[in-house]
Order: structure tokens, then sequence, then C-alpha cells
């Protein structure tokens, strides 16, 4: 939500300003009893920043309006920080009550990768361009990422380097705690881009002659016309840029909530079809997903 408000905020951005997006959502007391705690969350978005603090509030200790202006100068508090200034109003807090806070204070290149100054930069070992090229949310990485890692460097020779694009093209851009907190997965030995390629055809222009590992599901992905502004047109018109570009896909099979799909199964334009490689279930099945794993609470 807070960076939904910087990107708000840079759209009415006059010379010399320094927006900044602060979002707060809070559960609250009601005329009904609830089950899970009272709390705030506030947050706070810059160009240099992300911020967050939250607050667990006793239950049946305070009225609702009482809560509602706890919240509210917590959140002028966060403003207070966005503006530079340094006061702060009094947070009338109980025995037990403390405000958490998290924040992540960006480097320079990162500000201009969410800037778009930059559309790429690498994190550890840099050398020549990369080869393989891996790319996903990594949110979390498990098993079936490190073997899919694995068998490409074995089948193509060649190290692979990970993709992150910060922008996402149904969501809002990764902010700096979320991207701390993937890049952490990684062994310091690990090459991974950090992008604003958000989309097959912006990444084969980024990475000219490489080879993409990809699941059956971001495969089909690949060939839909919703990705493309819903026109069939612009999806041919972009995998032939990829085509044109050199990049090739190594395509790995998936469990799609409907059994085990793989290349085979899947009904592809023929200009996508002679791009791909299959590695065979034979060779790799593995039906976690980090979806899976987000809800099962164990990362």
């Amino acid at each position: 939500m807070a960076m939904v408000a910087f990107q708000r905020a840079r759209r009415y951005e006059e010379p010399e300003a320094m927006p900044a997006g602060v979002a707060c959502t809070a559960s609250l007391a009601t005329d009904r009893p609830k089950h899970g705690p009272h709390r705030v969350h506030v947050a706070l978005q810059t160009d240099a920043l992300t911020a967050a603090w939250w607050l667990q509030l006793q239950k049946d200790r305070r009225s609702r309006a009482e809560e509602e202006r706890l919240a509210g100068r917590l959140v002028l508090n966060v403003v207070a920080e966005a503006c530079g200034v340094a006061e702060r109003l009094t947070l009338d807090l109980l025995e037990g009550e403390q405000v958490q806070e998290s924040r992540t204070q960006a480097p320079p290149e990162w500000q201009d990768l969410l800037l778009g100054k930059v559309e790429s930069v690498c994190i550890g070992p840099t050398g020549r361009p990369p080869k393989i090229i891996m790319s996903g949310a990594f949110n979390p990485l498990h098993n079936g990422h490190r073997r899919m890692i694995q068998i490409a460097h074995e089948w193509l020779h060649e190290p692979v380097a990970l993709d992150i694009s910060i922008l996402n093209v149904d969501k809002p851009p990764l902010d700096y705690m979320e991207l701390e907190r993937r890049l952490g997965q990684f062994p310091s030995e690990q090459t991974v881009y950090l992008t604003r390629a958000a989309t097959f055809d912006e990444k084969s222009r980024l990475f000219p002659g490489a080879f993409f590992v990809v699941g059956a599901d971001t495969l089909r992905r690949i060939a839909a016309p919703h990705y493309y502004g819903g026109s069939d047109a612009a999806c041919r018109c972009a995998l032939e840029r990829i085509a044109g570009r050199g990049c090739r896909f190594l395509v790995f099979g998936r469990d799609l909530g409907v059994g085990f799909v793989r290349l085979a199964d899947l009904d592809l334009p023929p200009a996508l079809a002679r791009l791909c490689r299959e590695v065979p279930p034979e060779v790799f099945r593995e039906d976690i997903s980090s979806t899976t794993i987000r809800k099962s609470g164990t990362w």
C-alpha cells in the first residue's frame, strides 16, 4: 500500500519535491467481539527507504475511539519522519505494549532501479553477460528452484544467473525490505540480477542470446495475449522479438493443480514452440510450489 502511494505521489511530483507514500491498516475494536488481536500496521516508502511499524494493542482496554486516536498518532509520527520533522506525538501505550519497527535503507543502485534510471542491477559475481537466466519471484527459494538451477547448469554447461524483476504486470513494485529478504536467501557466489523487466520480451532485450529457465506455467503465460494488452498481434510480435534476439527456453514440467503438465501438453504458437527445449519428468519432477510453502507458514 505504501509503495502504491509512493508511485501515485511521484505522478504529482514537483521540482525539488521528495515524494513519500504512507499506508496504514488496522484491526481495531468494534461492536462485535474479535477473535484475533487488535493491531496497527503503518508503512513508509520513499525513494531511499522502506520502513514499517506495527503495534499490538491489549484487547478490551480501550474504546474504538481511543484505539483510532492511537493509530492516528502513529500514522502522523510516520508522516513526520517522511517530512524530516524530528518531533513526535506521544503514544499512550499500556504496560506490555511496544511499537516494533523494521527498515531497509536502499543502496544508490536500488534507488536508481526503482526510479527507472537504470534497467538492471547485478548482485554477486559479475563477468561476461549471462548465458542462462532463471527468472522468478523466489518467494521463497525452495528445493525445486535449486534442482532446476542444477539441471540447467549440467545440461547447458554454463553458470545460471537469477533474475528478480521489481516490476510485475499485476502488482506494485517490490519494496526494499522485500528485495533485502529475497536476496538474503542466496549464497554470496550466486549472481542475481534485479531488473525492471516484467515480461520476457523485456528480459530478452536485457539478456540477448540467453537460455531462459522456465516452468510450464510460466511458458503458458508467455503465450497468453492477456500479458500483451489482450492483443494476439502484440503477442506474436513479442515472440518474434524474443526469437530475433537469439533467446530460447529450457522448460520444466509443473503440477498446475490439474495434474502434471509438460511441454507437449501446452498449446503454444509455433513461433514459441520452436524456441523450447524440454527437461523430461524422469529427469525433473518437483510438485512443490512457493504458494503452498507460503500458506504452510514453514518458511
